[in-house]
């Protein structure tokens, strides 16, 4: 049966501080396949493959490779022997070229000097063998996060790889670039790679797999080929429970003008141009629009992340000074930006730290002293109001899961009371279960008279809890639209009214 699969995966166990990880977990991936592999946050889908790849080593079970047991000492020997892995979150190297990138480590020599020919020749035939159309001359920083990504995969497969493992591949992807992506995939397959694919976007695990692994706490619950399987049955074995709702019922109601925003420019591009829009008290404004459109940007500029050109932020009819974050947090504005590892978090401190830093200022005695009983105490509610999986609050943040992560970024926020929440892509690579979760939150917080702004690219989400959506264009508001008189027709529309216009235009 050994010659059936690339690789095999017996019975792999690990455990952190105390706490089982993986029991017993089992996993067959069959040549020229794509498999995926799915799980609540906190299931144990990172901490398997981590130890598949030679980060991590795990307490019991084994590994094989076309038949072969293997223990990989690092992700260097795991490269090496034909297994690599494209993290969710991209550490590149962003000041060099592609070239440098892709070879780093490894570079072609002649007569002792780096081979530029040679190395430049090898890129361009493994992007015309995947269809990718870069300069592999191009510095890092001048590429968009998706062709970042399609350098990544580029590199790991230019390891001859056997199996790649893509972690939440598509999370900043827009729809055509997704399709690029399982363009690569599909030349992959061909070739007879096994490709391991975490996502928890159930549309694309019915559309690019072959067969489905479900984890459940750390244990393997049942793996079946995709054409057996249903959404519902997915989502029952990763949750233990049938999800019969996918959005909670909208129980807010909105009330007044709380936020007026009038004339809103940025001075530095991307660029932000005369937004004009109302928030009510106890509402939940959607924010929607293609890549580029300037929303991360809007919620930035708001926040006082962004210099301003020109406008004004009124509060209960008051203007307030939001030019920078500490002041917009003084006047109780609380942000969760898109990207958690880059902006969010603070990756090696613990737990009590990254939930209690934006609220330093409540935790200190009257001779300046931080009071660490209460910071703990706050740490600890957080992390059970939030369901945060974690064996205690001296955690590193780091070793938690992806949406986990988030949740103690929300709790962070969240003990600073804001009456205005900024949320950047707030379930971001979050499972259903957890998702659900923080629909709810969101909605509770609304209902007690919150104002929540919430961007996101996921069109289902906005149309699911949101009481009205905002549309943007190229930097500009295209149009207003309440939530239940919309259709997803409509909001494409409108994200693409001003596409052809930019500022150079506007001036």
């Amino acid at each position: 049966m050994q010659e059936e699969y690339l690789l095999r995966i017996k019975d792999v166990s690990k455990s952190f501080s105390g706490v089982t990880v993986l029991n017993k977990v089992c996993l067959n991936i069959r040549p020229g396949t794509v498999h995926s592999l799915m799980g609540e946050n906190g299931a144990g889908k990172s901490t398997l493959m981590k130890c598949l790849f030679g980060i991590y080593r795990q307490d019991e079970g084994q590994f094989f490779l076309d038949g072969e047991e293997f223990n990989f000492e690092d992700p260097k020997h795991a490269l090496e022997n034909g297994v690599s892995m494209v993290h969710q979150e991209l550490n590149q190297v962003v000041q060099r070229t592609i070239n440098d990138n892709i070879w780093l480590g490894r570079y072609p020599r002649k007569r002792g000097f780096v081979d530029e020919k040679k190395m430049y020749a090898d890129t361009k035939a493994l992007f015309e063998r995947l269809n990718i159309h870069l300069d592999p001359r191009m510095l890092l920083d001048k590429l968009s996060v998706s062709q970042r990504q399609m350098v990544e995969i580029a590199k790991a497969v230019s390891y001859d790889a056997k199996i790649i493992v893509l972690d939440e591949p598509t999370s900043s992807l827009t729809d055509n670039e997704v399709k690029m992506l399982f363009d690569i995939i599909g030349v992959l397959k061909k070739e007879g790679v096994g490709i391991v694919y975490i996502s928890h976007k159930m549309e694309e695990i019915f559309e690019i797999s072959d067969d489905v692994t479900v984890l459940r706490d750390g244990s393997h619950i049942g793996t079946e080929k995709i054409e057996n399987l249903t959404m519902e049955k997915i989502v029952n074995m990763m949750v233990g429970r049938d999800l019969e709702e996918r959005f909670p019922p909208k129980t807010n109601v909105p009330g007044d003008v709380h936020m007026t925003v009038k004339n809103l420019s940025t001075k530095y591009a991307p660029f932000v141009q005369d937004v004009n829009f109302d928030l009510h008290k106890g509402e939940i404004l959607g924010v929607a629009g293609l890549v580029g459109a300037g929303r991360t940007e809007m919620v930035e500029a708001l926040f006082g992340a962004r210099t301003l050109e020109s406008g004004e932020i009124l509060i209960d009819g008051k203007k307030i000074d939001n030019s920078t974050p500490h002041k917009a947090i003084n006047n109780r504005f609380a942000l969760l930006t898109e990207e958690r590892r880059q902006t969010g978090i603070y990756p090696v401190a613990d737990i009590t730290f990254n939930s209690t830093i934006s609220n330093v200022k409540s935790y200190k005695n009257k001779f300046g002293f931080l009071v660490d009983h209460k910071m703990k105490e706050d740490t600890d509610k957080q992390i059970g109001a939030m369901r945060i999986k974690t064996p205690n609050r001296k955690e590193l943040i780091r070793s938690l899961s992806g949406g986990n992560q988030q949740k103690v970024i929300i709790g962070r926020w969240l003990l600073t009371n804001p009456d205005v929440l900024l949320l950047d892509e707030p379930t971001r690579g979050i499972d259903v279960g957890a998702k659900f979760e923080i629909y709810q939150l969101i909605i509770d917080l609304a209902k007690n008279g919150k104002s929540v702004i919430v961007v996101s690219s996921e069109m289902p989400e906005l149309l699911g809890i949101t009481n009205r959506i905002m549309v943007m264009s190229n930097g500009r508001v295209s149009g207003i639209v309440n939530t239940e008189e919309t259709t997803q027709t409509e909001i494409f529309n409108l994200s693409a009214k001003y596409l052809n216009n930019n500022r150079e235009a506007e001036v």
